[in-house]
């Protein structure tokens, strides 16, 4: 199979386009498959990198070694940039976003030593990026991609940051860009995401498995891309290839809580929810951030365990305030958590905002389901229209628009949108395709 993705093949897909990335997303966050800056922008300006830690070195490991390494060399900024990577690798790893204040604090650093450093301005825009603050990831991965024009690094950022910011013409001729210049893991995931925004899933997968086959620079940048076609072979409704994707991602990395998670998801589509819910227990007692938390609360409500949800989908504004002090901005996360499970104005207020910071599909889906669930479906469905733009075949989106179109009196609307839910996984979820399957039938012809 070939690696190069022509024009024609990177944007003239199955499912038409009408313009274009969570993410990361996840969407599609900025590092999906990308690895450290620094060296890449010190062998195109010619100079020698800091000596690195082996590849097999733990995160703690390689945390300590480039910590020893900036302080017997504090004017290479190089070095800062190695150790702010690490420190974001400690956030996937953990959760723990404090370290994403640390990175910040060594990234600045590295800029006051060097304000044009390639490397220091590609890493800082994959911190911004992490952290959702997509107009500031935007200006340095443009200020990276001026400085070393020809290093390839920069690209999959400024690709995540225009697609977040609803540039969706800009991020497709970005994308195929970075997929002409450098066709790795990290460009063909990208491809996977852009076409399944568009509601491609065919081509999605396509891209997805050039990426495993591309392979990335560490274990977990394999698993991660294993556990991305695991989800979108579950979104398609092949339970069967979504599962042998996960394995192979914790056989790559034992315990690795998107594949864990995955693998929850197919276990209660298969109406295994006391095995889900196990499982997804496993993976918030690892790694607690906020969207394996609402998986775990709501297959417990699913299941009809009521008591056990309430407990644990408490934790969600815990953690989301642990990551408000690490910088990162979770304001689409929790204004459809509110709206769910919590107060529907509250949820207004938080999508309006995240639309005002990133106007992308997935926050117009928030701001359309905010409105719906605080009695104001018509603007709910004004909104649904806008999140379903591009073609998405999301069946979350699809979900959501059709209980807006249904309370808004529009059944007609509300049976095409529903019928499109169920269409391509009627178990997509525990909880909400059950509630679609019978708002459908309650709809009928």
């Amino acid at each position: 199979m070939t690696r190069s993705l022509s024009r024609q093949t990177l944007l003239a897909a199955p499912v038409a386009f009408a313009a274009t990335l969570a993410v990361l997303v996840l969407l599609m966050g900025a590092g999906r498959g990308d690895g450290v800056a620094g060296p890449a922008a010190d062998a195109a300006a010619g100079r020698a990198a800091p000596d690195a830690p082996s590849p097999r070195a733990t995160t703690d490991q390689r945390i300590r070694i480039l910590q020893a390494t900036v302080r017997a060399d504090p004017r290479r900024a190089d070095g800062y940039v190695l150790l702010a990577d690490a420190y974001a690798q400690k956030v996937r790893e953990t959760g723990d976003a404090a370290y994403y204040v640390r990175a910040d604090a060594v990234l600045r650093r590295a800029l006051h030593l060097a304000p044009r450093d390639a490397g220091a301005l590609t890493e800082r825009a994959s911190l911004e990026a992490s952290r959702h603050d997509f107009r500031a990831s935007l200006r340095d991965a443009l200020a990276a991609r001026r400085a070393a024009p020809d290093v390839a690094k920069p690209y999959g950022i400024l690709v995540d940051s225009l697609v977040e910011l609803g540039r969706y013409d800009a991020a497709g001729r970005a994308l195929q860009e970075m997929v002409d210049r450098r066709p790795d893991l990290a460009a063909y995931a990208r491809v996977s995401y852009f076409r399944e925004l568009h509601g491609d899933l065919r081509g999605a997968v396509a891209a997805m498995e050039l990426a495993v086959s591309a392979g990335g620079g560490t274990p977990e940048n394999t698993a991660y891309v294993q556990a991305l076609l695991g989800d979108l072979e579950f979104a398609r409704g092949d339970l069967g290839a979504a599962a042998v994707a996960y394995r192979q991602a914790l056989f790559v990395v034992p315990h690795h809580a998107p594949s864990e998670a995955g693998l929850a998801k197919v276990e209660a589509a298969r109406g295994d929810l006391s095995g889900a819910i196990r499982r997804l227990r496993g993976v918030v007692e690892r790694l607690p951030l906020p969207q394996y938390v609402v998986a775990l609360g709501e297959t417990e409500l699913a299941a009809g365990r009521p008591v056990a949800a309430r407990r644990d989908l408490a934790l969600v504004g815990v953690e989301g305030r642990l990551l408000a002090r690490g910088g990162v901005n979770t304001d689409v996360e929790l204004a459809l958590f509110e709206a769910d499970h919590g107060s529907p104005a509250r949820a207004v207020t938080l999508a309006r905002r995240a639309w005002a910071g990133a106007p992308s599909v997935r926050s117009a889906d928030a701001l359309g389901w905010a409105h719906t669930r605080a009695g104001e479906p018509a603007a709910g469905v004004r909104w649904a229209h806008r999140a379903l733009r591009l073609g998405s075949r999301d069946p979350m989106f699809l979900y959501r628009a059709g209980m807006a179109a249904r309370a808004a009196g529009d059944r007609s609307l509300a049976r095409r949108w529903l019928t499109r839910a169920l269409a391509t996984n009627p178990r997509f979820s525990p909880l909400y395709a059950p509630r679609a399957a019978r708002a459908l039938k309650g709809l009928g012809r």
